[in-house]
């Protein structure tokens, strides 16, 4: 192993161990090749559990917001939306639009659309659309709808015909069936760990389940502007559309920037996930459960860390360490990029 993944290793071990995950996975790819996988830990807690490999999958909760956001902004390449600052209210005719105000689609991809709901799903309105920024669920239900009104079929069916089968991914489904290569999420590690399939394959609940390595692929396809193995998959427009910035402006200083929901870095921002030494230009998808995406353009890496616990390592400091990993990693392919210059 060498010293940079070794540094990369260490923190995700610890970081596995602090939390009361029974499992982690590394994988890491570098100028398009994988070059470092590391699988540690079981699928569960429970006795007799299987161990993690590379054909476990894990549930990548929020992450998962990234193959959404894709589907988007094929819908705006074309032309099925006409932009990012259609009122929602044109879009979601079934919702009163008291409530929707001016919230626009630019505003429901960045989380600046201050909607959300009450244990009764009752729809209510947090915050102006624009003035802030809040991490809420809303959104991701609503446009799921949408895409599959756009195009007549739920999401994961358009990127399984688009890109799935093209990029031939066999490990990467929202399942609604337990089996061997699933692993279960902790919620309380004093309890035993859950399934979390879901009830349908529509996109519209937590239930996508990945491996590390096609975790990986997907971060690629986006770090080569939609090409995989030399082949176009995706029209560079596309990928150019669902990472680049697409937060308004006047949004406060300290809070994150988005594309289609990846984090941008622009520059280090206090609310942002993506740490200070991270490189501009590079982005990232996170979720409860503890998968991480990180791609670095500059350094021409990808990273892909998986947990099976939920909630974030660090209570009130978990930003920290959110930030903190991908500042290892950048950190790491920095002085590796300094060393190959030399």
């Amino acid at each position: 192993m060498s010293p940079t993944n070794e540094n990369i290793v260490s923190w995700v071990e610890d970081i596995k161990e602090r939390n009361h995950s029974s499992a982690a996975a590394l994988t890491v790819i570098k100028d398009n090749k994988i070059v470092f996988e590391h699988y540690s830990g079981f699928h569960s807690n429970t006795d007799n559990p299987l161990p993690i490999n590379e054909n476990s999958r894990f549930n990548v909760a929020s992450a998962r917001k990234s193959y959404l956001g894709l589907c988007i902004a094929f819908a705006l390449y074309e032309g099925k939306i006409h932009s990012l600052d259609d009122y929602a209210s044109d879009h979601f005719h079934d919702i009163d639009r008291d409530i929707l105000g001016n919230t626009t689609l630019r505003h429901m991809v960045t989380h600046t659309h201050g909607l959300d709901e009450t244990s009764e799903g009752e729809l209510i309105r947090e915050f102006d659309p624009g003035e802030k920024w809040a991490y809420r669920g809303m959104n991701i239900k609503l446009l799921t709808q949408l895409i599959h009104e756009i195009y007549g079929r739920p999401f994961p069916e358009f990127l399984y015909q688009k890109v799935f089968l093209p990029m031939g991914l066999k490990r990467t489904w929202w399942e609604t069936e337990d089996n061997d290569d699933l692993v279960k999420v902790i919620v309380d590690h004093n309890k035993i760990a859950k399934d979390t399939t879901g009830s349908a394959e529509d996109g519209m609940e937590s239930n996508l389940f990945v491996s590390a390595r096609e975790f990986a692929l997907w971060g690629n396809l986006f770090l080569n502007k939609g090409e995989f193995n030399g082949k176009r998959i995706i029209p560079e427009e596309v990928i150019e559309l669902a990472n680049s910035i697409h937060t308004p402006n006047h949004l406060a200083k300290e809070c994150p920037r988005n594309g289609m929901f990846w984090f941008v870095q622009d520059i280090p921002r206090v609310l942002s996930e993506l740490g200070d030494r991270v490189p501009r230009g590079s982005f990232q998808i996170l979720g409860v459960t503890g998968p991480t995406l990180l791609v670095i353009p500059k350094y021409n890496v990808v990273v892909a860390k998986m947990y099976n616990k939920r909630y974030n390592y660090g209570n009130d400091n978990y930003l920290y360490y959110l930030k903190e990993f991908s500042n290892i990693v950048a950190d790491n392919f920095r002085i590796k990029k300094s060393e190959e210059s030399l």
